[in-house]
């Protein structure tokens, strides 16, 4: 992805359901803040129950009602006075068309909510939420539906690996971009001895001298505990309305999937989450 300040191009996928209403309040002002173009996409699912014969008024009705969805998306982009195109995809995998559909526009961000209509529970992270999290191949901005844009401080969480280097470097992007305090935690276990502990508050240490290089007011914090819980709650703790992190940690296996702690991590926040791949370079 693009450094925050050159950031060209932002994907909005969106389903048209009241969970996206953050999600799409928070594309809108990250377009108007980065000077950005914005895509807002939606799905038709294109099923083999729509393929026969008779299904014709379905289709058409499905297709209404999904540019409905856009043209409302492009008059509040439009209101805010940012420039949006609309796209309307069809497929019957949410999660593997706003991956594809992000990869083919060259997209620097996919801004998505919580979870879509058919999410089961309230905390719960929706099943394409967490698919687009793990498998795109750009950073994905999860929002709940109270969501807004950051205005107080990000909290970075970072466990030193390579997956975690991408997320350091956008989040010190972001914070030089909106003049924002930079919050850093790393999570030990009760586990872990003496010299993995110092080694992460050496890393912390290593990491808070870049953000103060950068200009920035930063503090590290190492803490103990279950790593999900210690990051929403700091967040809170802290007053930070934005938390960033990798998309897997140490133990993350070796695939592009979205790792477990910042699944749980995206369902508990209160606010914004930003998983990063770890193929994005300092």
């Amino acid at each position: 992805m693009a450094n925050p300040m050159t950031m060209k191009h932002i994907l909005f996928a969106t389903d048209g359901s009241e969970f996206s209403a953050g999600a799409q309040r928070v594309a809108i002002a990250l377009a108007r803040r980065c000077g950005a173009r914005l895509t807002a996409m939606t799905i038709v699912l294109s099923t083999q129950d729509l393929e026969g014969v008779g299904t014709q008024g379905l289709r058409e009705q499905l297709e209404r009602e999904a540019q409905t969805i856009l043209d409302g998306v492009a008059s509040a982009a439009g209101a805010a006075g940012v420039g949006c195109t609309t796209q309307l995809v069809y497929g019957d995998q949410p999660h593997q068309e706003i991956v594809a559909t992000a990869g083919e526009l060259d997209a620097d961000l996919i801004v998505l909510g919580r979870r879509g209509k058919r999410g089961l529970a309230r905390f719960m992270v929706g099943h394409a939420t967490a698919q687009v999290a793990g498998l795109a191949p750009c950073p994905v901005l999860m929002v709940p539906r109270a969501g807004e844009l950051w205005q107080r401080r990000i909290l970075l969480a970072s466990d030193g690996s390579a997956v975690a280097a991408g997320a350091e470097a956008l989040a010190i992007d972001l914070a030089r971009l909106c003049q924002l305090p930079l919050s850093l935690i790393s999570v030990t276990s009760p586990s872990h001895n003496a010299e993995r502990k110092a080694a992460a508050q050496a890393t912390l240490d290593q990491l808070l001298a870049r953000v103060r290089a950068a200009g920035l007011e930063g503090e590290a914090l190492l803490t103990e505990g279950r790593p999900e819980e210690v990051v929403v709650a700091t967040a809170a703790s802290r007053g930070a309305d934005l938390i960033v992190v990798g998309s897997r940690g140490r133990t993350g296996l070796k695939r592009l999937l979205l790792g477990s702690v910042s699944e749980r991590i995206m369902g508990l926040a209160q606010g914004p989450v930003l998983i990063v791949p770890g193929e994005r370079s300092a």
